[in-house]
């Protein structure tokens, strides 16, 4: 089958064919019609994701038709339409047995823990714990666009900030999380207040119902700004860069009782960062989450919101490239040049 291989850390992915996958005893092989390019598959051109070996296929935004079952799989079929989230549980521990399958100690991360999806055909385990059928009025480009990024975001802002109709948003950070989080406040009925420093990003988060944008690199207070527009502070925040500042920002732009969803990967410097423990957390009695992934069973009412017509992930969509271009996509993410989400479309 082709693939782009990534042989070397920030190094143009090569298109070559490779063995097709084999098939997990637990799980499927799946024909790729189409795959996100995310922020997460940048993070492992870098080389900062430990799990990744050299070489390696990454990719792991997908939607395609199931081709081949393992033995032990039950309930996905040969010919079914599926996606499946980034971060899969083994099913069978405690933390699964919970419905917590994005903490399992076992979990199998699509395009880190193994070959990823921006392949002709990609191999899944776990996939009676974790696959996902796609319903018919949910298309192929929109079930991609779903990837990690719309299901880490609506895991952040319904399922863990519980933010309500009426209720004020703020997103720092425009990427494709960052848009997602917007897209799905705004669709719950929630003010959204969308912070970036590219004006682009800006305009689209207001296109997708930003009631307010700031250009964090034209006021002096981001976190001052955010509290004077909703008259003492959001509700609810999230932080979808992983950068130092803007977690602060998040925090400092609370109203009292608020909560603050981290769902920007920080990394290097911005892995530690200093905890404003008393005068932030303590005394205005905040709630400081993690939020990572979006488990199968919660797809469902993903796809509820979706047939809604409030959130029309079409939007989202900017850019439709061949298997060939990502690379291209991977130096934009470089200097946050990219707009919007990336789909690859051409194998």
């Amino acid at each position: 089958m082709k693939a782009a291989l990534l042989e070397k850390f920030e190094q143009p992915l090569t298109i070559t064919q490779v063995k097709d996958p084999v098939v997990p005893a637990d799980g499927v092989v799946i024909d790729v019609s189409v795959c996100g390019v995310c922020r997460s598959d940048w993070h492992g051109w870098k080389g900062t994701n430990h799990v990744i070996t050299l070489p390696h296929v990454p990719g792991h935004e997908f939607v395609g038709v199931v081709v081949e079952t393992g033995p032990d799989c039950k309930r996905i079929k040969k010919g079914d339409r599926v996606t499946a989230p980034v971060i899969m549980g083994c099913g069978q521990c405690s933390a699964c047995s919970a419905g917590h399958l994005t903490i399992c100690d076992d979990q199998y991360v699509v395009g880190f823990s193994g070959w990823g999806a921006f392949a002709e055909r990609v191999a899944v385990p776990f996939a009676d714990a974790n696959v996902v059928v796609v319903p018919e009025n949910i298309g192929d480009e929109v079930a991609a666009a779903l990837g990690c990024r719309t299901t880490t975001a609506f895991a952040a802002v319904v399922d863990k900030a519980q933010v309500k109709a009426g209720e004020s948003l703020a997103v720092h950070g425009c990427g494709g999380v960052g848009l997602s989080a917007i897209l799905i406040g705004a669709a719950i009925g929630a003010e959204v207040i969308a912070v970036d420093i590219v004006d682009e990003k800006l305009s689209l988060a207001r296109e997708l119902g930003a009631t307010h944008v700031i250009n964090a690199a034209k006021v002096q207070d981001v976190a001052e700004a955010i509290r004077d527009l909703t008259g003492g502070g959001a509700q609810a925040s999230i932080e979808a860069l992983g950068i130092t500042e803007t977690f602060h920002n998040s925090l400092r732009c609370l109203a009292k009782l608020g909560r603050h969803v981290q769902i920007g990967q920080p990394l290097d410097s911005h892995a530690n960062p200093p905890i404003p423990l008393l005068e932030t957390i303590y005394y205005r009695q905040l709630v400081v989450m993690g939020s990572r992934g979006l488990p199968a069973h919660r797809f469902g009412a993903l796809f509820n919101l979706l047939a809604t017509g409030r959130a029309d992930m079409t939007r989202l969509i900017k850019n439709r490239v061949s298997l060939s271009e990502v690379s291209d996509i991977f130096v934009q993410m470089n200097n946050h040049e990219d707009v919007g989400m990336t789909l690859v479309n051409r194998f």
